[in-house]
């Protein structure tokens, strides 16, 4: 796996999602209000639904099209049988995102 510094975590403000261009793919990183971080892949696998515009808690992200649900620690449908990509992120010490791919 590579990693991938995309930026500043204040360019995601708390409880959102951001669409990000690494390593020719398209991967939506979300700021949990919690603080934390977490990388999917950009479309539901259901019907393409845009997950960076979905809804997040801590754990999960809600597809913004037809309530998908999906667990941001291991890609798996919360009530449903879809699967979604998940990579790793973390919050460096000088506050940019790096995302492993």
């Amino acid at each position: 796996m590579a990693e991938y510094e995309i930026g500043p975590l204040q360019q995601i403000p708390p409880g959102e999602g951001r669409n990000f261009l690494v390593a020719a793919q398209k991967i939506a990183v979300f700021h949990t209000r919690e603080g934390a971080v977490f990388a999917t892949q950009a479309a539901c696998p259901h019907r393409g639904g845009p997950l960076a515009d979905g809804l997040i808690d801590a754990a999960t992200v809600v597809c913004p099209l037809h309530d998908r649900a999906f667990a941001f620690a291991t890609g798996q449908g919360i009530g449903n049988d879809c699967a979604i990509a998940v990579y790793p992120a973390h919050i460096a010490a000088d506050g940019m995102i790096i995302l492993s791919i």
